[in-house]
């Protein structure tokens, strides 16, 4: 789906932001995002002390065509609790602006990977 998307034009990207030390499930993520890149898709990584450094939300979120957004809802045990559509066209804006911040300052997976793949070799 991914490679037909990406071949008929449309642009699959996302920023993940992780805290480092990995977590298990973070390297898994890590592991599959390669396949999902190689079919087209720019996935980039921040570490959390980078997303709070420039500022970025602690909230997850989707944009879809940096017009509609969906807030990720979670517990206290994160676990995925729902989403929300938001229509507000100032804090569509805002999280188009957080989203433009974080792909500037994340790293692509690739890089990423060989960043931090010491760490991966000592678990």
């Amino acid at each position: 789906m991914v490679r037909d998307a990406t071949t008929a034009g449309r642009l699959f990207s996302r920023v993940r932001v992780v805290s480092i030390p990995l977590s298990g499930y973070s390297r898994f993520g890590l592991w599959t995002a390669g396949f999902t890149c190689e079919a087209g898709d720019d996935i980039r990584y921040l570490t959390r002390s980078q997303a709070k450094a420039v500022d970025l939300p602690k909230h997850d979120y989707w944009l879809f065509d940096s017009r509609k957004l969906v807030m990720m809802h979670f517990g206290q045990d994160d676990r995925f609790v729902g989403a929300e559509i938001v229509e507000d066209p100032a804090t569509i804006v805002q999280h188009n602006y957080w989203r433009d911040v974080a792909r500037h300052h994340a790293t692509r997976r690739d890089e990423f990977v060989t960043e931090h793949e010491q760490r991966y070799d000592q678990r």
